[in-house]
Parts: C-alpha cells; sequence; structure tokens
C-alpha cells in the first residue's frame, strides 16, 4: 500500500522537477515588466502579508523570502527558480506595491581610475 503524497510531493518529480513550469508561472510571459540587477535588493512592503489568497504561490513565497531585504539572485536561488522567472514575478509583486527595491550604485556612478589612484597614493604616504 502506497503512503499519501504531501502537497510539495505532488507538485514535485525527483526525476522531471517540478511539474509547474516556467511559462506557467509567468502567464507565458518572457520579459519582465520591470529591470532588475541581480544585485538589486528587494524587501516586502508592510501590510504586503494582508491578502495573499489572490497572488500565485510563488508570489506568496517571494513576499515570504523577502521580509528582510535579500537580492533578486539569492532570492531566485533560495526559491529554485530561474532568474528571468524571478524578475517577471517580481515585477507583478512591484506594479501592486507589494515590495519595495533598492538598486546599489551602478558603475557609472563609481569613483574614476584617476581617483582611485590618488587615495592608493595617499595611503602609500603614509
Amino acid at each position: 500500500m502506497s503512503r499519501a503524497r504531501t502537497a510539495n510531493e505532488f507538485w514535485e518529480d525527483s526525476e522531471a522537477g517540478p511539474l509547474v513550469r516556467a511559462y506557467a508561472m509567468t502567464g507565458g510571459r518572457v520579459r519582465p515588466t520591470a529591470t532588475l540587477d541581480v544585485v538589486a535588493y528587494v524587501m516586502a512592503n508592510a501590510g504586503s502579508h494582508a491578502n495573499l489568497s489572490r497572488l500565485q504561490p510563488e508570489h506568496r513565497a517571494i513576499l515570504a523570502a523577502a521580509r528582510r531585504p535579500i537580492t533578486v539572485s539569492e532570492l531566485a536561488a533560495h526559491l529554485d527558480l530561474a532568474l528571468g522567472v524571478t524578475r517577471i514575478l517580481l515585477g507583478d509583486l512591484l506594479e501592486q506595491d507589494l515590495i519595495s527595491t533598492y538598486e546599489p550604485p551602478g558603475v557609472s556612478t563609481l569613483p574614476s581610475e584617476r581617483v582611485l589612484k590618488a587615495v592608493l597614493h595617499g595611503l602609500q604616504a603614509l
């Protein structure tokens, strides 16, 4: 006699992987609505856990994982989702104002090589 499968066991197959495919999670969308860098931080907004019944399980998992700041890449790894799928789902949550994002300064805002060399020479002179 076989035992009953749990909810997680029902949706996962050890050989085939998850039974819900990426296109089903994203509604067939392949491009995110928001451009998020892999090092951007995501955090669930206060009150975002109030009405979760209308969200997909993946959206709820993102909100649960983002109770504290977490990067997009860490979130994708933690939830075992493709990065592209994670970005699309994050875009959905951004549109509903359920999460906030913070992108660290890009390369264009970093000091120039000339400034870094001047700092290095100053430190060496000490």
